[in-house]
């Protein structure tokens, strides 16, 4: 499975943030897209799942050696700030979730199951999300993708505000489910990209620049990575 990116490009108004930005992924690797703030990062990963439109270029994703337009309800899209139905307990949001989405999951586990693969413990289960830290909210977005299993997962800086102890635990779900997926992951702080991930891609001047692999734990990668965001200038 490949999700393949051709000649984006996306403008607001006279600003042109995607400048014919192409590049593929492939399943089993998490990829670290990384790039200064403001540089678009988000940008791209709302024209990958559908929440915004980009001017000319194509998304395609190729499953079972057949490449098609990509299909949105295949892309999970974990957000940086949580969007959740704060009015819910943790229980009854999984309950909804599961409800309406039942014609895409396949072998469910029980709702008791999934908050154990998060580490919430039970009395927080049915308390409302309002009383949530930013850190559980960020659990709670992240157990909809491991319950749907989307082809495509996209995480927008999801780390950043997390505990030592919960970003420990994150990572080692995002090694565990990595094989059946394709898994990109926004950050703008290299020491997280090391850490987590298999390769590196740069946004950089509305362009993409995948880094050769062999790169990513060798001295010489921060220097490279700054070398290139330089080189863009102030964004």
């Amino acid at each position: 499975m490949k999700l393949i990116l051709e000649n984006i490009e996306k403008n607001y108004g006279e600003k042109q943030v995607l400048k014919k930005a192409s590049c593929s992924f492939e399943k089993g690797k998490i990829y670290g897209l990384l790039g200064r703030n403001g540089a678009g990062k988000t940008t791209l990963f709302n024209c990958i799942s559908g929440d915004a439109q980009y001017e000319s270029g194509n998304i395609k994703l190729v499953e079972d050696g057949q490449e098609q337009v990509i299909d949105y309800s295949k892309v999970g899209y974990v957000f940086s700030e949580p969007v959740l139905p704060e009015f819910l307990t943790g229980y009854e949001f999984l309950k909804f979730y599961i409800d309406i989405n039942k014609d895409k999951i396949k072998n469910p586990l029980k709702i008791e199951e999934y908050f154990d693969l998060i580490k919430i413990d039970e009395q927080d289960r049915y308390r409302l999300i309002k009383g949530y830290s930013h850190g559980m909210k960020n659990k709670i977005q992240m157990v909809c993708f491991l319950i749907t299993r989307p082809s495509v997962i996209l995480l927008d800086e999801p780390l950043t505000s997390f505990d030592v102890v919960v970003a420990l635990e994150i990572k080692n779900l995002l090694k565990k489910i990595k094989s059946e997926h394709i898994i990109i992951f926004s950050t703008h702080i290299l020491q997280l990209a090391t850490d987590l991930c298999d390769e590196i891609v740069v946004l950089n001047s509305g362009t993409l620049e995948e880094l050769n692999s062999e790169i990513l734990k060798s001295p010489g990668f921060e220097e490279k990575v700054m070398e290139i965001l330089k080189e863009g200038g102030d964004v």
